[in-house]
């Protein structure tokens, strides 16, 4: 069985193409969104999705989220007492998403279409595609976000030439798309985007607000990851809030003290214009390079949880002149996208046939050095080899030249970017090609081999001794059975609460979090629901504890308001 699943920064969800539609997968908790959260508890077992959000503000040091923006990158995450990087975390949200999905329909999923963003490089795609393979499933193709939305808008369905335009920001990332249909041709024009602009970013500048307004009383608790914990989350309830009303308020519970800030509309939207000016650069550069004005797009289709704000739906009319298009929710429509795609890989007969082709995000080279007039040497120049915006699957070969006689070898970085010097774009990998001695000239081509899933080979021959290297990028265990093998065992020694534990696991989190939340007569309520709820699952008496976990959340509804995703 093959599903389709949205690897998000904030939130995570999977979705299976089944009896001719696109079907969300419901998780363990019954909600088809599972917050991107891992947390360890005191117990040494391992929570995933919304009990371990839960946990973020009270059990900070023990807790992880939004690490989707480090994937791909060296950093590392201690939770109790054993570091994990991004592509573990994630590996236990997908091993999370896969059991469920086991659940929701009776069989082995074995196969996976994973989701990433459009603008993700080469070392975030191999982290993406190893941490599916650690959960245990076999990655069929990774695909871009905007794409995958574009599918879940039903595009594929379509009997006519129609050009859209995919506007993604979503809790970690911001992508754009231009997508086109013609003749059972679904193709990506362009894509571009900003992977440190999403959600987070607009929390960042309430919680910044906050912490200007309580300066003096908490100068000595700046560093503490408690109260900016405390800080994040009020900060997403406010944003969320202020979607649909004038005004909200922050309420932090600091050491026994409470603090309150009302912001109201117009001083977040002139807190948050530096993000929405960063809105404006990709989706320009998209409409250049595909060479489209913004009245030749049929639709402006917005995707990801932050385009809910008013402020980001006002900016996104003001720069098509027109009202963009949410008629898909859009926290699910990557998800749904995805399921759309696996329906493909599978051939669903549901399914007409179409082929969906998309495009390099992002220009690929090497560094390479050039003989000035007056002889000497300019060094550090990128010369590309795979444009930007290039449709793929796609094989491209340029061919270089030793620069000086008798020279042995020739060191080729690779690089991704748009910038003219190597030092201002990203490096990605590197390798040394040995050369037979003999005058300058000596012809070396390289070979760029981009594929669907957004993953690069490069192959390199040098034309006198036929010496051939081919180049794995980063590779980090890619493509070792051994090590990914090793990695999963390792993941699956790690205890994990039973699916009957985790519901009544989520509710006492959620408790926790709310009783360092309030203080006074709601503090002690809130203590009171907690004891009475502990005692039912003292007593072991499943339908007991079912409705005992009910009327738990529904007070507490009644103190801090319905939880969200």
């Amino acid at each position: 069985m093959i599903i389709g699943i949205d690897l998000g920064t904030t939130n995570s969800a999977a979705a299976v193409w089944k009896d001719g539609a696109a079907t969300l997968i419901p998780n363990r908790l019954g909600q088809t969104l599972t917050p991107s959260a891992v947390s360890i508890d005191d117990e040494g077992r391992v929570l995933v999705g919304l009990a371990a959000r839960d946990r973020q503000a009270s059990h900070p040091h023990a807790t992880a989220t939004a690490f989707k923006r480090y994937m791909g990158s060296k950093r590392l995450t201690r939770l109790g007492g054993r570091d994990y990087g991004a592509e573990e975390l994630s590996a236990l949200v997908l091993r999370s998403l896969k059991e469920d999905a086991e659940a929701f329909l009776g069989e082995p999923v074995t196969e996976a279409v994973i989701t990433v963003p459009a603008y993700f490089n080469d070392q975030q795609r191999k982290a993406t595609h190893r941490a599916g393979e650690i959960a245990g499933l076999r990655v069929e193709r990774l695909i871009n976000e905007p794409t995958a939305a574009a599918l879940a808008y039903g595009i594929h369905n379509l009997d006519r030439e129609a050009r859209f335009f995919v506007f993604d920001l979503g809790g970690g990332t911001f992508d754009v798309s231009i997508v086109e249909i013609f003749e059972g041709v679904i193709e990506v024009r362009a894509s571009t985007g900003d992977n440190q602009l999403g959600g987070e970013d607009f929390n960042e500048a309430l919680i910044g607000m906050m912490r200007g307004r309580f300066a003096d009383e908490w100068r000595r608790f700046e560093r503490d990851d408690a109260l900016y914990q405390k800080l994040r989350e009020q900060a997403e309830r406010a944003r969320r809030e202020l979607t649909a009303a004038p005004s909200a308020t922050m309420r932090v519970i600091w050491q026994d003290q409470a603090f309150e800030m009302e912001v109201d509309t117009a001083a977040f939207e002139a807190q948050v214009a530096p993000l929405i000016d960063r809105l404006r650069e990709p989706v320009l550069r998209a409409l250049r390079d595909s060479d489209l004005r913004p009245e030749a797009l049929s639709d402006i289709i917005l995707i990801g949880g932050a385009t809910r704000m008013p402020v980001v739906r006002r900016a996104v009319a003001r720069m098509f002149g027109r009202f963009p298009n949410a008629t898909v929710n859009p926290d699910e429509a990557v998800a749904l996208g995805a399921a759309v795609q696996a329906g493909l890989k599978a051939r669903d007969s549901a399914l007409k046939e179409v082929v969906v082709t998309d495009v390099c995000p992002y220009s690929l080279g090497v560094n390479v050095s050039r003989q000035l007039p007056g002889g000497g040497y300019e060094h550090g120049l990128f010369a590309p080899i795979l444009e930007r915006n290039t449709v793929i699957p796609a094989s491209r070969v340029h061919s270089f030249s030793t620069l000086t006689d008798n020279q042995l070898e020739v060191l080729f970085g690779i690089y991704q970017g748009e910038a003219r010097l190597v030092r201002d774009n990203v490096a990605i990998g590197e390798t040394r090609v040995k050369v037979p001695r003999g005058p300058a000239g000596q012809r070396i081509d390289v070979r760029f081999s981009y594929d669907v899933s957004g993953l690069l080979e490069v192959d390199i021959v040098v034309e006198k001794s036929g010496q051939r290297t081919q180049l794995v990028i980063n590779d980090d265990h890619v493509g070792d059975e051994t090590a990914i093998a090793e990695r999963r065992a390792a993941l699956a020694a790690l205890k994990t609460h039973p699916r009957e534990d985790e519901l009544n696991r989520a509710a006492i989190a959620r408790g926790e979090k709310c009783y360092e939340n309030f203080l006074g007569e709601e503090r002690a309520a809130i203590d009171y629901l907690i004891t009475q709820f502990q005692l039912v699952l003292d007593a072991q008496d499943p339908r007991a504890i079912e409705h005992a976990r009910r009327e738990f959340h529904e007070a507490l509804d009644r103190i801090e308001g319905e939880r969200f995703l």
